[in-house]
């Protein structure tokens, strides 16, 4: 978790740029996902090319397996001389996935821990406010450890004039702290504000109804565009998955403040507009239409650069089989 927190503090410096930009953090958290967004563009269309790479493979592959499938040895064997042949990596598409997610999570440190990767408090600091608050009756947080410097800033307000905050922030973190928390007061929604402490049929409540909506949207749709293929080889428990992590998020957004869910719902979103522009641009078809165009252009490019050789004799051998052969029919 620490290479997350470490992330997260650096991409906590883009956050904090951005904020103090627009002093508002629903635009500076949309901002900020498209601008992480553009930087792993290039992964993403890596993943793209592999997938489709992989697609193409699979029904070679299945031939494979069921041609050999009481002979794993020479399975394996004919699995990599594909391979080989089509110039395909296996487990090549690793990094081009792991990459994406290390800064995703990267960025969801930044987004909740606030205090530490986006303002860059001292630790100690933080620690002795947090607390301090816990102290405090009625104050004291009810959520995970993970969300408890938004939870402070919520009270921020209420104690920022207290000795104990006195003495432990400076009076520039104190203004800094204020002046973050006034940003997130913004469309008229507090987004510091917990929806599970409002009901049911709370206003808040939209925050984890859409975060559901937008996971499950994103995941469908990215599903379709990648081909009939993909959505036919998820099968079962890949399925259920659609659903499952998703409304395990919307728990979690319903639980905590409303800006984790918000952020939630901007990355869905922003990610399935990604997907939709590079299918159209990087759809699997196309990817492999152009690797097939290329393949042919490189044979034909490979053959060019053979040199050409004269050999008499064998036009000599060839015009006499041609004369014996016209000797024949005329016979």
């Amino acid at each position: 978790m620490q290479i997350f927190g470490f992330l997260g503090s650096w991409l906590g410096y883009i956050l904090w740029g951005i904020f103090y930009l627009f002093k508002n953090f629903s635009v500076s958290i949309i901002l900020f996902t498209v601008l992480v967004r553009l930087l792993m563009f290039p992964f993403t269309i890596k993943q793209q090319k592999t997938m489709a790479k992989t697609s193409k493979l699979s029904k070679k592959q299945k031939e494979i397996q069921e041609k050999y499938a009481n002979n794993r040895e020479k399975m394996q064997e004919e699995m990599n001389k594909l391979y080989e042949k089509e110039n395909v990596k296996p487990g090549g598409g690793c990094l081009t996935m792991i990459v994406p997610l290390i800064v995703l999570l990267g960025v969801f440190y930044a987004v909740s821990y606030p205090l530490s990767n986006t303002l860059h408090l001292d630790s100690d600091s933080i620690n002795s406010a947090i607390a301090y608050v816990d102290t405090i009756p009625g104050y004291a947080s009810s959520i995970g450890s993970t969300y408890q410097e938004i939870s402070f800033l919520r009270i921020f307000p209420n104690i920022m004039n207290t000795e104990a905050i006195q003495g432990i922030f400076s009076s520039s973190d104190i203004s800094t702290i204020e002046m973050f928390y006034n940003g997130f007061n913004t469309f008229g929604v507090d987004l510091l504000s917990v929806p599970r402490e409002y009901g049911l049929l709370s206003p808040m409540i939209l925050f984890p109804v859409l975060c559901f909506l937008s996971n499950v949207l994103s995941q469908v749709i990215t599903t379709k565009l990648n081909g009939n293929q993909a959505a036919q080889q998820q099968q079962g428990c890949m399925k259920a998955m659609i659903y499952i992590l998703p409304l395990f998020s919307a728990y979690i957004a319903y639980t905590v403040p409303a800006a984790v869910g918000f952020y939630w719902i901007v990355s869905a979103l922003i990610s399935l507009v990604q997907s939709i522009f590079i299918s159209k641009i990087y759809s699997p078809t196309q990817i492999t239409a152009k690797s097939e165009a290329q393949h042919i252009a490189l044979m034909y490019e490979n053959e060019a650069k053979v040199p050409y050789v004269y050999a008499p004799h064998e036009l000599k051998s060839a015009k006499n089989s041609k004369s014996k052969n016209t000797g024949k029919k005329k016979k």
